[in-house]
């Protein structure tokens, strides 16, 4: 009995199959001409609209819900939800269609994309971006060279096949940074990380993944590998103001083997990195400059904090008290970093000689009044400040 592929349904040379067959529902799937789901498929591909091929479909799984061809029917379901924009259906027909144990590269890419559309994450979904990969090399790794192809015809159809694997690459890493985000919890965040480096290995070592295992680390607070990821992250881009201000601060203030002058390495790149700042598109100038000035005040506040704690007698305090006064202005709106900064500000006043107590007294007051862990020490300070007076 002859048989149709319906994914060469649009295909006019058997040449130029081969690339398309990662973009067509079911391209492996065949059934008998004059069949049930030969008469589907032509009510689905003769339809004019998304909502026409739901009605095909749905009828058709009403009328035959115990077909072999029903995971291909979901499949072609959620392309059609998918389309509509209805994420959430699109999502449940795919993942249907893999419950129903078929699996092809079309399938997979619409569930991510459908899964990126919806407000939904769970495990099915990196699931299917972690599968991509070794899918793309099943249908797409190794094609055949047709009988009666040239040797021209022969190069574009590899060219061609090459650039729809990579393509189809690029959607699994695009969807995956699109949905990690979504994992609230840090242990799994870096479990999420973990399997999609493994099943993306040629994008392990991207500043994308890098900066994900930074955040990751970052909210557990392992400290060593936040500091070996944010490292990573420099390396490859100088300019992430924020992971430079990160480190710093980590080695000024957190870490349990303190560097000072490691402190002051990082909060000198983002310094420059953040004097360097670009506006995004569509961020208004007041956003901009308060983001801007966060990012100045925290390299200050390392930067001050790092020359207060190596000064020694005979030390200038001038350009200590400047970087750290400095900081606390920019920190205008972050009262926890702004309260450690005026506290040390004023520190600063009472160490030099002589001790300048109306100016540690004048930025104690304003530290008090900040919430944060510093508030309490800025009173005890403030105290022995007013007693010396």
């Amino acid at each position: 009995m002859n048989k149709r592929r319906y994914a060469l349904l649009l295909v006019v040379l058997g040449m130029a199959a081969l690339p398309l067959l990662a973009q067509q529902p079911c391209a492996r799937f065949s059934v008998a001409v004059g069949s049930d789901e030969d008469k589907l498929m032509l009510a689905v591909t003769g339809a004019d609209n998304p909502q026409e091929q739901l009605t095909a479909l749905d009828s058709f799984a009403k009328d035959h819900a115990d077909s072999k061809f029903m995971p291909c029917v979901y499949e072609y379901t959620a392309a059609a939800n998918y389309k509509m924009k209805d994420y959430d259906k699109s999502v449940e027909n795919g993942e249907k269609g893999l419950a129903a144990n078929y699996q092809d590269l079309n399938l997979l890419l619409n569930l991510v994309r459908a899964y990126v559309g919806s407000t939904k994450v769970g495990d099915s979904a990196f699931v299917a971006v972690n599968k991509i990969p070794d899918q793309i090399k099943e249908e797409l790794g190794n094609p055949s060279r047709p009988n009666k192809a040239t040797d021209e015809e022969w190069a574009k159809i590899q060219k061609e096949n090459a650039e729809v694997a990579k393509d189809c690459h690029d959607v699994g890493v695009w969807a995956f940074f699109q949905l990690a985000p979504r994992v609230t919890d840090p242990a799994k965040q870096v479990q999420v990380l973990d399997d999609f480096a493994k099943a993306y290995p040629d994008d392990a070592n991207s500043v994308q993944l890098n900066v994900a295992y930074f955040q990751a680390y970052q909210m557990q607070g392992k400290l060593d590998k936040t500091v070996e990821y944010g490292d990573k992250v420099l390396a490859a881009d100088p300019n992430s103001v924020a992971v430079a201000n990160t480190l710093g601060l980590i080695n000024a203030f957190y870490s349990q083997t303190p560097s000072l002058d490691k402190a002051a390495a990082y909060a000198q790149k983002a310094l420059v990195a953040a004097q360097n700042l670009k506006k995004p598109d569509g961020m208004d100038d007041a956003t901009f400059k308060k983001q801007q000035d966060a990012q100045l005040g925290m390299a200050h506040l390392t930067l001050g904090y790092s020359a207060l704690m190596k000064a020694q007698k005979g030390t200038k305090y001038a350009p200590i008290t400047e970087e750290l006064k400095n900081s606390g202005e920019l920190l205008e709106g972050n009262p926890a970093l702004q309260g450690q900064a005026l506290y040390y500000l004023a520190f600063a006043y009472e160490k030099q000689y002589p001790p300048n107590h109306q100016a540690a007294s004048t930025a104690l007051q304003k530290a008090v009044a900040l919430p944060g862990p510093f508030q309490a020490q800025s009173q005890a300070l403030l105290a022995k400040v007013k007693a010396a007076m």
